[in-house]
């Protein structure tokens, strides 16, 4: 065999780059986990902050940290108050949350996770739903395919947006699929998704309106009628929350216990030090193994709809 071209291996070096790693602290399923995140050089950073939103700019193609592998319950999130924002269990009432099973949908039923420095400012008023930002980075349902893992970053294509109101906070839902999905090139706005997959749409508005009933919470409500956007739409509404969070990482808006501590933006004033990062990862619990999940997560929610 011949030894790779100077050109081969340089192409190799820049994939190996590109490619996020993530280190966990703690065990999956207790109240210490965290799921750190490390550059393509095993630099330590935030998947918040530090991430670019666009894959590629030119073709509409953006960065997704997955939270939330499909099919599973477990509430995961990127953790905005903490240094490097690494994702960790949401704690309600003491409890780690696990989000119920609402038949006939088990766990999350697309990849859920965030397009990464996007933020859905809490003291703006959207236009559209006349509700303030939920203060967190804007979310995505991904709809291809493969279950990504947790802490996955992935690159997807936006087909639209539904307008969740969440306890009175706007919450948009992006739809995407991941580029690497074999059939990623027959998807380019939500009236695809309606064509090749039929009923997703009408189940991931279901799923969203009654997820939280099981906790005794009303159902959600919807901007638009429940409605989807379509993908123009979707990229303005990203767009917006992209400027948000530059306002917020340069200190332009007070972004109250958010925590903006980041590694790549020259301007903020927030940016820290490698050894600064890592001694933020060396204070965390080390490595153990998962906790067992309830056995009350496998229930099966039924109601009669409103």
């Amino acid at each position: 065999t011949h030894p790779p071209s100077a050109a081969a291996a340089s192409a190799g070096a820049c994939a190996a780059m590109s490619g996020y790693g993530v280190e966990e602290r703690a065990g999956p399923h207790s109240p210490e986990y965290r799921l750190f995140f490390k550059d393509g050089a095993g630099r330590y950073i935030s998947p918040f902050h530090d991430i670019p939103m666009y894959a590629d700019a030119g073709k509409n193609v953006f960065n997704m940290v997955v939270e939330v592998p499909r099919w599973t319950n477990a509430k995961m999130e990127i953790s905005t108050k903490e240094p490097l924002n690494p994702i960790k269990q949401d704690v309600k009432k003491g409890k780690l949350r696990f989000v119920a099973n609402v038949f006939p949908h088990k766990g999350y039923i697309w990849n859920y996770g965030a397009i990464p420095q996007t933020w859905e400012d809490p003291g703006h008023k959207d236009e559209n739903t006349g509700c303030c930002g939920d203060n967190d980075p804007i979310d995505v349902c991904e709809i291809g395919s493969k279950v990504c893992s947790r802490g996955e970053v992935i690159q997807v294509k936006v087909l639209g947006t539904l307008a969740l109101i969440d306890e009175g906070e706007t919450d948009w839902k992006v739809i995407a699929i991941n580029v690497e999905d074999p059939e990623a090139a027959s998807y380019n706005d939500i009236e695809d998704v309606r064509r090749m997959k039929p009923g997703y749409l009408e189940a991931t508005v279901d799923w969203f309106r009654r997820y939280k009933v099981p906790d005794g919470k009303p159902e959600n409500q919807f901007a638009f009628n429940g409605d989807f956007k379509g993908k123009d739409f979707a990229l303005d509404v990203i767009k917006g929350t992209h400027e948000h969070w530059k306002a917020l990482i340069t200190k332009k808006t007070d972004g109250g216990e958010i925590n903006c501590t980041n590694l790549t933006v020259s301007e903020s004033p927030f940016c820290c030090s490698q050894d600064c990062a890592k001694a933020t990862v060396d204070a965390a619990p080390p490595c153990k193994a998962a906790s067992p999940i309830p056995p009350e997560v496998d229930k099966w929610f039924y109601y009669q709809k409103n």
